[in-house]
């Protein structure tokens, strides 16, 4: 009878580590979790964002939530600043100890700028806030 509180203890350990398993594969599971944006104005509207988040594990497609992480604090940096459009220079991203890294470089003017990766900002802010994706 002494083998019955064991077998429960083990059969509860191992139950534990099912759940747990469970509980990460739920509505959030895959889901970046988004650690923050820092913003450098590099000169008059030139703007530099440096986005971080983890991931899913899944390589392109959390590369491409790092690119729209920084794409959303650059909109919402430019409805900030009173302006309403801003224009995409260039990203760069890197994967270092599980967390991906986006830094990327804007243009922000009150006017459509030239160029073909150009974004309103107001709709992209309410874009990012319908998708669940944190703003500056």
């Amino acid at each position: 009878m002494s083998l019955t509180p064991l077998f429960v203890h083990a059969t509860a350990g191992a139950l534990c580590v099912g759940l747990a398993a469970c509980a990460q594969a739920g509505p959030d599971a895959g889901r970046p979790v988004y650690r923050g944006v820092e913003t450098r104005l590099l000169d008059g509207d030139l703007v530099n964002f440096h986005a971080a988040l983890t991931g899913s594990g899944e390589a392109a497609t959390d590369e491409a939530a790092a690119v729209e992480y920084s794409t959303c604090a650059a909109a919402q940096y430019a409805v900030i600043r009173g302006y309403g459009f801003a224009r995409h220079v260039r990203t760069t991203t890197e994967l270092n100890g599980g967390v991906w890294r986006a830094d990327a470089v804007y243009t922000i003017s009150p006017a459509l700028p030239s160029g073909l990766r150009t974004i309103d900002a107001e709709v992209t802010v309410a874009d990012c806030a319908e998708r669940g994706i944190p703003t500056v």
